[in-house]
């Protein structure tokens, strides 16, 4: 399913409010993105118990129940989960990944309210989430009639929502830090191989690891912690990150040429860092067009090709990670820029000979 309107976490109680009590809700979002934990919060806020049933772990007469004879009569009992005397909030997640049957099962829940002879308690809310098609996550077709039946909802990261969830739940500060530098790095596209990726339960996962080994584990144990819960370039990324926080060591300095870029084959994550530094400070200081561009900027600028040229005596590839274009492929850096790198370059180069 496309959305054409996502919301950030922040806005999902409001919504909530508004919609889960009048309405059943379907939550839309990439896996990690936090849907179950809003929801949640959602319902404590409401003083509501939170019922969540899994899709993927239920068959159908987990919700159906069982039959029994009373009076003569075969009567279908609901569960204990389901069947309760006080208002409560059903979740029902990962809804789109059960099975046909199991889904039809949900639909007299989420279209009636009931479950054979049994009716949810007046003030009941009922809540729906699942993981998109595109997410390389299992989902299957909802029938349209149960689709037109919920108010979908489409959720996105919010680096900025999540930085104020993390100050309060004790999230490690270099997790905090690094992602107040690297907002973008929050969230990745789940990817097609089984890799890890950046979401933020994974960024939570890798708090827990933090704390739980202490400030002063090793470097190979920082990497392999990263790497199992992270993209991998967010993962290199956050490891040189790391290393600056022990070690004072900034991409300030390498500019001012108090310092200059890390040699050391075991510093390349460092350099990966500094390197991604280093476009996000020229995507904040180059202006659009060579006209803009005052005095003050234009030593900067010969700096910052220098700076490239010292970069690509190291490596290359890092080198290019600067220049390189977006997902979409546009280019990032100002096209005045680039073409002056691409023409002075050459004659830098000779210079350093």
């Amino acid at each position: 399913m496309q959305a054409a309107v996502t919301v950030t976490p922040a806005r999902v109680p409001e919504l909530l409010l508004g919609l889960a009590t009048v309405r059943p809700v379907f939550l839309w979002g990439a896996p990690g993105i936090g849907k179950s934990s809003l929801v949640r919060d959602f319902a404590e806020s409401l003083g509501l118990e939170c019922v969540s049933l899994l899709g993927t772990q239920l068959a159908p007469e987990d919700l159906i129940g069982v039959p029994q004879i009373r009076d003569g009569r075969s009567v279908f009992c609901p569960p204990e989960a389901i069947a309760r005397d006080e208002p409560y909030c059903l979740f029902l997640d990962e809804l789109n990944a059960a099975t046909p049957d199991v889904q039809k099962a949900f639909y007299s829940l989420i279209l009636d309210r009931r479950i054979g002879s049994y009716e949810l308690p007046a003030g009941s809310i009922v809540i729906g989430a699942g993981n998109r098609a595109t997410d390389n996550a299992l989902a299957r077709p909802i029938a349209s009639a149960l689709v037109n039946r919920l108010t979908h909802v489409h959720l996105r990261a919010s680096a900025t929502d999540w930085l104020v969830w993390a100050g309060a739940h004790g999230i490690h500060r270099w997790v905090v830090d690094y992602l107040t530098e690297r907002p973008g790095h929050l969230w990745s596209l789940p990817p097609k191989t089984e890799e890890a990726f950046s979401t933020p339960r994974s960024w939570h996962m890798l708090s827990d690891a933090l704390h739980s080994f202490g400030d002063d584990l090793d470097e190979e144990t920082l990497r392999v912690v990263a790497h199992g819960t992270l993209t991998p370039a967010h993962a290199v990324s956050f490891c040189g990150y790391v290393k600056i926080v022990r070690h004072a060591y900034g991409i300030e300095a390498i500019v001012k040429g108090t310092a200059s870029w890390p040699h050391r084959v075991e510093d390349r994550d460092l350099l990966y860092f500094l390197a991604d530094a280093f476009r996000d400070r020229l995507v904040r200081e180059l202006p659009a067009t060579r006209e803009q561009v005052p005095a003050a900027l234009r030593q900067s600028a010969h700096r910052a090709k220098t700076l490239l040229v010292q970069l690509a005596e190291i490596s290359v590839e890092v080198a290019q990670t600067v220049i390189r274009d977006d997902e979409d492929g546009q280019p990032v850096l100002p096209a005045w820029f680039l073409v002056e790198a691409a023409r002075d370059l050459p004659r830098l180069v000779e210079a350093r000979r």
